[in-house]
């Protein structure tokens, strides 16, 4: 199936308006004592693609998880779909998903009982659940195979496709491209453009920036926990 059909069929929900899709303000978060984001000011609006530039242990993997809702914000203030992460992590989480390091995959259920949870979950139709294991090419033998018995590459593929069936209005990727070939990056690429297009807002770390340059992503960079003071599009 062609890449360019995602519009149609992978639509974002987008009932509620709102102004920014992520707003972070001194926003601080400890792993343990240390502070992996040490007072982070940073916007990114609906519909944007936006590249998290910077070295190992900058801070961009905890910035994806807290937006994520998967970390707790020590200090400071943020909002991500106009949800305030200090009392309503649980909303995010419903509506955001994240791609990171770790594929989420139950790895005693098929490819297509994987995707299947995640899309009766998001009261995805069987139709996009069968579009978005032909999009990323787990069909026939693939598409029962257990995901324990997956390669890299293929395990990739399968979260890709949970994360379609969900319809997530803001997409958080952590190496998106990581284990793929190159068939299927390209496939990748076309998702987060489609996404992008539709509305949603699409977050990527990545050391592939020859690649991800193609998307023209806006560039924040990373640093210390720290965030280049650019990334504040609109001042408080």
């Amino acid at each position: 199936m062609a890449p360019q059909c995602l519009t149609t069929q992978f639509r974002c929900n987008l009932a509620r308006v709102v102004q920014q899709a992520v707003r972070l303000r001194a926003a601080v978060t400890l792993l343990g004592r240390f502070p992996a984001l040490a007072g982070v000011d940073l916007d990114i609006l609906p519909g944007e693609v936006v590249l998290l530039k910077g070295a190992n242990g900058a801070g961009k993997t905890t910035l994806l998880r807290l937006c994520a809702g998967l970390c707790v914000l020590s200090d400071g203030q943020a909002w991500v779909l106009g949800h305030d992460l200090n009392t309503q992590r649980q909303m995010v989480r419903r509506r955001v998903a994240l791609m990171g390091h770790s594929t989420g995959l139950y790895d005693e259920l098929s490819v297509t009982e994987n995707v299947s949870f995640w899309g009766r979950a998001a009261r995805a139709s069987h139709k996009e659940i069968h579009d978005a294991l032909e999009l990323l090419q787990l069909t026939g033998r693939l598409a029962r195979t257990r995901a324990r018995q997956l390669s890299a590459g293929q395990r990739r593929r399968a979260c890709f496709a949970s994360l379609l069936v969900r319809r997530p209005e803001l997409w958080l990727l952590d190496e998106p491209h990581a284990g793929l070939d190159q068939q299927s990056r390209d496939i990748v690429d076309s998702l987060v453009l489609s996404a992008a297009q539709d509305g949603a807002t699409v977050v990527m770390a990545s050391h592939e920036l020859e690649r991800i340059q193609k998307l023209q992503p806006r560039v924040v960079s990373v640093a210390g926990g720290m965030v280049d003071p650019k990334a504040v599009a609109h001042a408080s």
